[in-house]
């Protein structure tokens, strides 16, 4: 299926989001709970699996289920322009970080991401999962066995925590990364785990046990700042719970 063209605008520095302009007869897909606002003459419509709209109701049906699998909804929202004029909407994040265009069509159709960083698309777009042929890698690499991947040859929008690091690994350059802040990656990247050498280093060094470990050819997206980490020094900052004893 060919993909809706749209155009769009990211806006923005920590808090953003991505504005798209659909023409007339054009859509848009998002993940549930993503829309920040729609213009009028854009009409919604929840349709179960990725929303790339081919297939009859058992293929949506898999589909669905790879979603659910990937840890997100079963269904997708269609946005669709039913007006006679160019139409906006927009998409944003649920956390603070960077919103990223990735043109699929430049990029050999698929590229490979961590769970719950999709965000939008162009319709026609596939989101469905990829799974770790490793099992260290599934174990220890920080996204478990089923990691998205997102195909075609559209606009896919992608988010992630603090600011984003865009890079091409010749063939065969190999980069150690945290686990937690790999992004997303091309297919041809060859993604594995390894051990940090050392116990000390690895007990007291902060880092964990192991490192992620990306050789290339292809592209890797890296977040400064992993939703995970956040999280967890946020839940270190908090007070403690008072209980009914403490207050009496």
């Amino acid at each position: 299926m060919s993909m809706d063209s749209i155009d769009y605008q990211i806006v923005g520095d920590d808090m953003q989001y991505v504005e798209i302009q659909l023409p007339p007869g054009k859509s848009a897909i998002g993940e549930v709970g993503s829309m920040m606002y729609l213009e009028d003459g854009i009409a919604m419509d929840a349709v179960l699996g990725d929303g790339a709209g081919s297939g009859g109701f058992v293929d949506k049906l898999v589909r669905a289920g790879r979603r659910m699998v990937a840890g997100s909804s079963a269904f997708m929202t269609v946005y669709t322009n039913t007006s006679n004029d160019r139409r906006k909407l927009a998409f944003a994040a649920s956390f603070p970080g960077k919103i990223m265009a990735i043109d699929l069509a430049h990029i050999g159709g698929a590229f490979i991401s961590q769970r719950e960083s999709f965000l939008c698309a162009a319709r026609g777009v596939a989101v469905g999962i990829a799974f770790q042929r490793r099992l260290g890698a599934g174990f220890f690499g920080g996204e478990g066995f089923v990691m998205q991947k997102l195909e075609g040859d559209g606009l896919a929008f992608i988010h992630a925590g603090g600011a984003l690091m865009e890079r091409e690994l010749a063939n065969g350059e190999l980069l150690r990364v945290d686990a937690g802040c790999l992004v997303a990656m091309q297919a041809t990247v060859d993604y594995n785990i390894q051990y940090v050498g050392k116990i000390k280093t690895a007990l007291f060094g902060g880092e964990g046990l192991f490192f992620a470990t990306l050789r290339g050819p292809g592209k890797v997206i890296l977040q400064s700042l992993p939703f995970s980490r956040l999280a967890n020094r946020i839940y270190a900052a908090a007070p403690p719970r008072r209980t009914r004893r403490d207050e009496g």
